[in-house]
């Protein structure tokens, strides 16, 4: 085995381990000698790569590109026995397309498949609804616009007439309004629509169920109490069987629906969406919710960011649209695409923001930062008066005193609350949701870890609670918990938070919201894994919102500080986004876009013509007969 250093990561030690093994199996293949090499860089690097959370890697990439041209790569690797091409992929560990794009077969493999059911929903048509124009005028009504469209509006109709629709848009901009109001037409259509709700985490599920039941009184009752009354994280929808990553429902066994909407989508990672949508019945609707700028999945894949870069809609689409809305079709402008895809006549993106106006100081900001435009963005974090913002230009190792002290202050109505009320459940709940410390990075002397340890200090020193049983116990009054790992037995989600308060014996028990206005107790000693959550990372932070929020950046810059973190970070204040860090990081956050190697687009270019194909021959056999 290639020396490895002994403080190598796990990660590059199963790498190499799966590097080695491909070289005997393919010298059991009878494969070159001179093959070996090339083969072990590519099996590692591709390996390497699904941890970072690329699907594929690009054989230009590979440290041996500088002697050989790609298409010689390629010709070297397909001769060592252990690697299939997509037309004779078979039982190959590795596969290679046409483009040079390196895979690990499983993941090849969701990539088709996901393309695959993606393209058969996108060709899929309803026929309009009776009277959808008076139904979207009066569900529309206080959206009217006169002299330009009203893109909600349109989405609604998008989804009404297709299979697949996605909607991108940032937080405040509409969506979960659009979509009480497109299930409201379902429901009048069809008093049994069968609808799911879903999202990819349990706190992301409960928010989306509470956010569509409060843009939900201006329908009817029968309407109103029509609406699905659960929201589901995706592995409780499809099912969690005892082996691991399989579900209960699948293609051979799919969801009892007629429509799936998905919020949060840009958390979905490629194996999960490929799972999800094979499981959804060929005859439902499915309807994406995400935001195309926010950080893409932890694990492997950018599947939203690719589903939604294409917004283009077809003259027929426009035509249609215009019909169903009664906008002028002058008006229905989308705006250019990121990148080319077969989607058209399913995607739109909202960017009007009803939270907050493009120029007001978290909007500007992110829009900035989403522009790459750190010049831009630090003018406006030096100059502007706006209280929305605010940059603690702290570059230091260690968090600033003052760095620490905002952190402190942000907490201090919590405390308060938990000092003086800590019998009203909810006011306590709600005093904690006011504020957030959102981290980078989870180790470090500016990460999660840390300042959660600080923060707990701070807050059981100054609160000096009665019912503390002092530094022996991790347990005290006011500890805010996260739940890391989902318990279905005791219904908690990766991602919950609770509180620790003392019931009316003095006992001190973690409380969890269960429905609109109740909380529930449940002993420490029987919690999931969980973690103090004065800070939590900003991924963990994705489909929250807070009234105000703390960004930590590293004093260094580092990879995965990425422009999608940090508009993600400060789009989840809905008052007040405050940055700490140095000019240097964050100049170097703006210029760095994620990149996630794959070839999704390219798939569904694939899947597409193939779908064009067996309709030509269809026809063709008609025309014959």
């Amino acid at each position: 085995m290639k020396h490895i250093p002994t403080n190598a990561s796990p990660e590059q030690w199963l790498a190499s381990g799966f590097a080695e093994h491909l070289a005997h199996w393919a010298q059991e293949q009878s494969a070159s000698p001179d093959v070996l090499p090339l083969l072990r860089d590519a099996a590692r690097e591709v390996s390497l790569a699904t941890n970072d959370g690329h699907v594929c890697i690009t054989l230009d990439a590979l440290p041996a590109r500088a002697n050989t041209e790609t298409d010689g790569l390629r010709q070297q690797l397909l001769a060592s026995g252990v690697v299939g091409t997509p037309d004779a992929a078979g039982a190959m560990p590795l596969i290679i397309d046409p483009d040079g794009r390196l895979y690990l077969h499983r993941y090849f493999d969701y990539e088709r498949r996901l393309a695959t059911r993606l393209i058969a929903a996108a060709s899929g048509n309803e026929t309009p609804i009776a009277d959808l124009k008076k139904r979207l005028d009066e569900l529309f009504a206080a959206n009217r616009k006169h002299d330009r469209a009203d893109w909600q509006k349109l989405a609604a109709a998008l989804a009404l007439q297709k299979h697949l629709t996605i909607i991108s848009g940032g937080p405040g901009t509409g969506k979960t309004t659009t979509v009480v109001n497109l299930l409201a037409c379902l429901l009048q259509q069809n008093r049994e629509c069968r609808i799911a709700l879903a999202a990819p985490t349990g706190k992301a599920a409960a928010r989306m169920q509470e956010a569509i039941r409060l843009r939900a009184s201006h329908l009817p009752q029968e309407i109103n109490l029509r609406l699905p009354t659960e929201s589901f994280t995706i592995h409780r929808l499809l099912g969690v069987t005892p082996k691991d990553g399989e579900f209960r429902h699948h293609a051979g066994n799919p969801l009892a629906i007629d429509a799936l909407v998905v919020d949060e989508a840009s958390m979905l990672d490629l194996a999960l969406a490929a799972k999800l949508f094979e499981a959804v019945p060929p005859h439902a609707r499915i309807i994406l919710l995400g935001d195309k700028d926010q950080l893409a999945a932890v694990e492997s894949g950018a599947v939203f960011s690719e589903l939604g870069a294409d917004p283009t809609l077809t003259k027929a689409g426009i035509a249609s649209l215009a019909a169903l809305t009664g906008t002028a079709p002058e008006c229905i402008l989308p705006p250019v695409p990121r990148q080319p895809t077969p989607l058209h006549d399913s995607v739109i993106w909202f960017d009007e923001n009803y939270r907050f106006a493009k120029d007001s100081g978290i909007g500007k900001l992110a829009a900035d930062i989403n522009s790459g435009q750190a010049e831009a963005a630090i003018r406006w974090l030096r100059d502007a008066d706006d209280p929305s913002v605010s940059w603690l230009e702290d570059g230091e190792r260690l968090p600033t005193v003052a760095t620490m002290q905002r952190i402190f202050d942000g907490h201090a109505t919590y405390l308060d609350t938990v000092r003086s009320a800590s019998g009203d459940k909810q006011a306590v709940f709600e005093a904690f949701d006011r504020f957030r410390t959102l981290c980078a990075l989870r180790e470090g002397p500016r990460g999660v870890n840390e300042i959660n340890l600080l923060a707990s200090q701070h807050f059981r020193q100054t609160l000096a609670h009665r019912l503390d049983p002092g530094e022996q116990s991790a347990w005290y009054p006011g500890r805010p918990i996260m739940v890391l790992k989902n318990d279905y037995l005791l219904k908690l989600f990766n991602g919950d938070i609770g509180i620790v308060l003392p019931d009316e014996a003095g006992n001190l028990m973690a409380y969890f919201p269960d429905g609109e206005t109740g909380y529930r107790a449940i002993a420490p000693l029987r919690l999931p894994q969980h973690e103090t959550a004065f800070a939590m990372t900003v991924h963990k932070s994705q489909g929250s919102e807070f009234d105000a929020v703390l960004l930590l950046l590293p004093s260094q810059h580092n990879r995965v500080v990425s422009r999608e973190l940090l508009y993600t970070g400060i789009t989840r204040a809905m008052q007040q986004a405050t940055i700490a860090g140095s000019e240097t990081v964050l100049v170097q956050t703006i210029a760095s876009p994620t990149i996630r190697r794959s070839g999704l687009i390219r798939r569904m270019e694939e899947a597409a013509a193939a779908l064009v194909a067996v309709d030509k021959s269809k026809m063709d056999t008609a025309a014959s007969m």
